[in-house]
């Protein structure tokens, strides 16, 4: 239930920033009568992600017929969640600092072209998160529990309303969150868990007979792990850490998690040589001014850096 908790919220907060952000664009300037195509755009995009997750579901339960086709499908919608959310991660992690600006860009080219251009930009901005949602908690579902159970799909519900609460008050200035560090903790544990939905995988090819050594345990810590306790079951429904993993098991969970969290974790480099030789460069590009003229009127300046933490700034 956690893991799909987090999902909803990680996934579902991603998407309400970007929606509170387009209102805000679009109450500052005035054009509060495109409000409705935002909104229609939004629900076509959750009505679509919605019908998506029941036609996997559909799929793995009423057209697969043999149990070896159905360990093959979801072995492959579990590689490919843990491609979304890898790809998600981390392109969160380098786009959010300009995300509010590309918005800005792309609302304006939107609103020259007409309302249809507002509802599909509202889609596209949406439908994203709602797709790779759909697909990682069906994942996350069959690793953990078996099955996309009702406790784990009222977690994942749970999730995305506490996601649109948090963006509603951060719309309102009634919240601070530090979303950097709020996107890098969740972030990590996303990776552990898209670390475990791929020893599913590994696991699911395992047993459809697409790859060997099912039976070759790399060690067995059940005295250690009974699964009938509750840690066990913390562990294995959160980052599927099970007591009995096979060899090829413990391979892909080790070879995913701790290259990504290394990688995920370093901090980028900052471009000081860069930033040293800037001001030298533009003094060289910018010609003297006539000490005889009069100075031009100073242009006023904007900030956009707090449009990634507050949608109304």
């Amino acid at each position: 239930m956690f893991a799909a908790y987090l999902i909803g919220l990680r996934e579902g907060l991603e998407a309400t920033l970007v929606v509170s952000i387009l209102v805000a664009l679009l109450v500052k300037s005035d054009r509060r009568n495109r409000l409705p195509h935002v909104w229609l755009g939004v629900g076509a995009a959750v009505a679509l992600s919605v019908l998506f997750g029941w036609l996997i579901e559909y799929t793995s339960t009423r057209l697969l017929q043999t149990s070896e086709s159905r360990e093959l499908f979801e072995a492959v919608t579990s590689v490919a969640a843990v491609v979304f959310v890898t790809w998600m991660i981390f392109w969160m992690r380098k786009a959010a600092r300009s995300i509010a600006g590309e918005l800005r860009g792309k609302l304006a080219e939107a609103l020259a072209v007409g309302a249809f251009a507002v509802t599909g930009m509202a889609f596209l901005a949406v439908i994203r998160e709602g797709l790779e949602t759909a697909l990682i908690f069906y994942s996350a579902a069959q690793s953990t529990a078996g099955g996309a159970g009702r406790n784990a799909m009222l977690a994942l519900v749970g999730g995305i309303a506490t996601a649109v609460v948090i963006g509603f008050l951060l719309y309102r200035s009634a919240l601070k969150l530090n979303l950097s560090k709020f996107f890098t903790w969740t972030g990590a544990l996303l990776i552990l868990i898209a670390a475990g939905i791929f020893k599913y995988g590994v696991h699911d090819f395992q047993e459809a007979g697409v790859l060997p050594g099912l039976n070759a345990h790399a060690f067995d810590i059940s005295a250690v792990l009974d699964p009938s306790t509750w840690y066990a079951a913390l562990l294995t429904g959160m980052f599927n850490i099970t007591a009995t993993p096979s060899v090829l098991e413990l391979v892909a969970w080790v070879a995913y998690a701790v290259p990504v969290l290394v990688l995920f974790l370093r901090k980028p480099a900052k471009p000081a040589t860069l930033a040293a030789t800037a001001p030298d460069a533009t003094a060289d590009a910018v010609p003297a001014r006539d000490p005889d003229e009069a100075p031009k009127p100073a242009e006023p300046v904007t900030n956009d850096a707090s449009a990634t933490t507050s949608p109304r700034a």
